[in-house]
């Protein structure tokens, strides 16, 4: 460009007035590159060099890794579940145990209550067969006759009170059980009366009561035949204040 304004022919030294336009000129086309790179919105835009993008290195190295923790991870969630679950069976087996030994507990408390309940009525039935073989014993005389005499009537459903069987006793016999009337009708025809009650051998085989002796002068047989066939005739020797 400063070729052209140089004239041909002269000589390239430059005054102080080309100078001057040299410099106006180079000011001039700075300025209009200036305004060449201002925005038309007025707005002074910056530019820079893109930085360059850094290559990216591949390595399977970090992917083993990454496999392992993972692994790592779930062979310990593993073994997490494994303890839960044995713990929960050792729990289970606990609780079997603890309920097969009250089952057995249970178990042998019914048994030993089933063998004293056995062991129990086993002694009732020992005191009933020592009562059945050892019956109850009176003495040996009126007093103990009457009495005797009675508890058989009671399961015979024969009536007569104590008073009432000693009163007439002490009318016939006078308490005597191998009295023996030989003078009476009774006697006149072959057939006298005898024993405390002065009961007659026909009379007292009719009225002799099951369990007790089939001699007539037994005391305890004489008065219960004595007293059954009165309670047949009179309701009961009570009634009876005279020879009968």
């Amino acid at each position: 460009m400063l070729k052209n304004i140089l004239p041909r022919g002269r000589s390239r030294s430059l005054n102080r007035t080309q100078k001057a336009a040299i410099a106006g000129v180079g000011a001039l086309g700075a300025a209009a590159v200036a305004l060449t790179a201002v925005p038309a919105s007025g707005q002074t835009t910056t530019t820079s060099e893109a930085a360059p993008t850094a290559k990216v290195a591949y390595s399977t190295k970090q992917i083993q890794d990454v496999h392992a923790g993972v692994t790592g991870q779930l062979a310990g969630a593993s073994q997490k579940v494994a303890a839960i679950e044995a713990k929960k069976e050792a729990a289970a087996k606990k609780a079997t145990a603890k309920k097969a030994t009250a089952e057995k507990k249970a178990a042998a408390e019914k048994a030993a209550a089933k063998r004293a309940a056995k062991e129990t009525t086993s002694r009732s039935a020992q005191r009933t067969e020592v009562k059945k073989a050892a019956p109850k014993s009176y003495p040996n005389n009126l007093d103990g006759w009457i009495r005797e005499a009675r508890a058989i009537m009671k399961k015979h459903g024969i009536p007569g009170t104590y008073e009432g069987i000693h009163r007439n006793i002490m009318r016939e016999s006078s308490g005597n059980p191998k009295a023996i009337n030989d003078w009476d009708i009774n006697a006149i025809n072959g057939i006298p009366s005898k024993g405390l009650l002065q009961v007659i051998p026909p009379t007292f085989a009719a009225y002799h009561v099951p369990g007790t002796s089939k001699n007539i002068y037994d005391p305890v047989a004489n008065i219960v035949a004595a007293c059954n066939y009165a309670a047949d005739k009179y309701g009961t020797m009570d009634n009876v204040d005279s020879a009968y």
